[in-house]
């Protein structure tokens, strides 16, 4: 059956409900990647340094690590409308704090509530629309996934379109569009049912007892360093202006979503998920060092290219992550998570320091080699990674990607 075919069960013909959820999941994915294009012009505007603006993704990405263990907590209590209610209040505070910045400190600290706001939107956005959409759950993971992707291309475009006149704009910009965001689950979406079972704080961490889950995380969590380091470090190496940089990390979102949605799944079938990991993860190391030791066009290049890359990997590290173990998605998916953030809190803070220390090579050595220590990880304990999930279903990747990507 065609998604998009006019019927029943088409992705078009949804209720008010999964559109609003919808709607605020793509500004929400906004928010990963608006700052890239302004990066320069936030350290311009502020007199800060590089390391010291790099903290906007360190603060982000700190406080969604940690709230992986408060989410499901939350939203088993409060219900999922109520949770996308309040993380959409924080969104709208603090994005709009963070426009009135004075100091790079403030923009820092108003970051990490925008990050909280997020994660509890993000993690309980799948569920929502899951339990709202018509014509079943594959339409409305489709729907999300379309959401996904549109948000991550057109975050650091809508940030160099505002970013150009201030880099205070693209702030104010999500403040406003979360809020009708806002108004429109207030008007349209019901409550939705609280779950069966209530989540605990330590759900996510008994998790990763589990030894499948926990190389799964391990891997992970080396590779979002190169990830991150690609994402919140390259600007200051590209060095152009924002609607440049915009369209250069618009076509790396678009490699992203088409990658990880429509060619990822095919990959797999054909060749394996582990096979297809490990073969991404070194041409991803590959790329970063092209990135870091080429000319600036080779830079561009593969910017852009390492979307490619990036998309393939997060749907088969999801599919590892939530294949492998015996525990409820959610709370697997959140122990993973728990995990594989720090390293993108951490990569944004340590490849200035390390471009101080040494030149603007070595931070994309360090990504290279991170990259590959996730390829040996999943060498090396494939027999974990498979013991549970021989054969990893391809069909089943659309849902476990979103949703582990989103929480």
């Amino acid at each position: 059956m065609d998604p998009f075919d006019a019927g029943a069960g088409s992705i078009l013909r949804q209720p008010k409900a999964v559109w609003a959820t919808a709607g605020a999941s793509v500004v929400a994915f906004m928010g990963i990647g608006l700052v890239d294009p302004i990066l320069p012009s936030i350290a311009k505007g502020l007199d800060a340094s590089a390391g010291q603006v790099s903290l906007l993704f360190t603060s982000y990405f700190l406080i969604t690590a940690l709230a992986m263990l408060v989410t499901g907590f939350v939203s088993s209590r409060i219900g999922g409308r109520k949770t996308l209610l309040l993380g959409l209040a924080f969104v709208v505070v603090f994005a709009g704090l963070a426009g009135t910045s004075d100091t790079v400190g403030q923009l820092v600290g108003y970051r990490a509530g925008w990050g909280l706001g997020n994660a509890l939107f993000v993690s309980t956005a799948l569920a929502v629309i899951v339990g709202a959409a018509a014509g079943g759950s594959a339409a409305a993971i489709l729907l999300y996934e379309s959401a996904l992707g549109l948000g991550m291309a057109c975050g650091p475009l809508l940030g160099a379109l505002l970013g150009d006149a201030s880099w205070r704009y693209p702030f104010f910009g999500t403040a406003f569009l979360m809020a009708i965001g806002f108004l429109c689950i207030t008007v349209f979406l019901k409550e939705q049912p609280k779950p069966a079972r209530k989540t605990s704080l330590l759900d996510p961490i008994r998790a990763l007892g589990h030894g499948g889950l926990a190389s799964a995380a391990v891997s992970a969590f080396f590779y979002n360093y190169t990830f991150f380091t690609v994402l919140a470090f390259t600007p200051f190496v590209l060095n152009m202006t924002p609607y440049k940089s915009g369209a250069v990390f618009f076509a790396w979102g678009v490699l992203l979503a088409v990658f990880s949605v429509l060619v990822a799944p095919r990959m797999q079938r054909r060749f394996g998920s582990l096979k297809v990991l490990g073969g991404s993860l070194v041409l991803l190391a590959a790329d970063v060092l092209v990135l870091g030791y080429g000319n600036h066009t080779a830079a561009i290049v593969c910017t852009i290219l390492s979307g490619a890359f990036i998309g393939v990997n997060n749907t088969v590290y999801t599919e590892l992550a939530l294949g492998v173990s015996d525990a409820p998605r959610p709370v697997a998916s959140a122990g993973y998570n728990f995990v594989r953030w720090f390293a993108a809190a951490a990569a944004p803070y340590f490849a200035p320091k390390i471009e101080e220390w040494t030149d603007v090579h070595i931070p994309f050595v360090v990504a290279a080699v991170t990259a590959l220590l996730g390829a040996v990880v999943v060498l090396v304990r494939r027999r974990a990674l498979t013991a549970d999930a021989e054969e990893l279903e391809p069909k089943h990747a659309s849902e476990d990607s979103v949703t582990v990507f989103a929480n």
